[in-house]
């Protein structure tokens, strides 16, 4: 049971969305982002997952990258830029939920991926205590009325427990030079 608010914004298609890859929370190796859009390159509209990875040359990496990127079957290609490498997944599959995530609708999901997002987690986990509040917030209207000094109605009226993601924030950018020669095939 949580006791206090979750206050920071936290990127929320590393915590919605990522987990439908597959790759467990306690992998040696995690992306250092994950985004729905590369400004001026891919939009959220195009339905894309890109997690960025240091550009690790280890064995260790190489074998993860195999098996849980490259392998992948949403996995659609990789782009290297500036030291990092970014893996793009085809969320198509997911089309339905990936606009419910847009929308900031996380009680909507569909259970595969609330599924996905639990087993990611772990239901004992700290995190997934926030998490499922989330997912499942008719559960926790009376504790969040009671933390935030509200009216149980107020809540059920919104409906969810989480805000929508900040596109701003689930947007990388790149330099304009690199994008450019990204836009060039080179």
């Amino acid at each position: 049971m949580i006791e206090s608010l979750y206050t920071k914004y936290f990127q929320k298609s590393r915590s919605f969305l990522f987990p439908a890859l597959g790759i467990k929370r306690t992998s040696n190796y995690t992306p250092s982002g994950t985004y729905v859009s590369i400004e001026g390159l891919i939009g959220p509209e195009d339905i894309k997952l890109v997690c960025s990875f240091p550009d690790d040359k280890s064995e260790g990496f190489k074998a993860f990258e195999q098996q849980m990127l490259l392998s992948n079957p949403l996995f659609l290609e990789v782009i290297e830029i500036q030291g990092y490498k970014l893996y793009v997944f085809d969320f198509q599959i997911y089309k339905k939920d990936w606009f419910t995530f847009i929308l900031g609708k996380y009680s909507k999901l569909s259970q595969v991926l609330k599924r996905a997002i639990k087993n990611f987690y772990g239901d004992k986990s700290s995190e997934y205590k926030y998490i499922e509040t989330f997912l499942y917030p008719e559960k926790f209207f009376d504790v969040y009325a009671k933390l935030l000094d509200v009216d149980v109605k107020t809540l059920e009226e919104t409906g969810e427990l989480c805000d929508p993601c900040d596109l701003e924030k689930e947007t990388l950018k790149i330099p304009a030079e690199e994008l450019e020669l990204l836009k060039k095939g080179t």
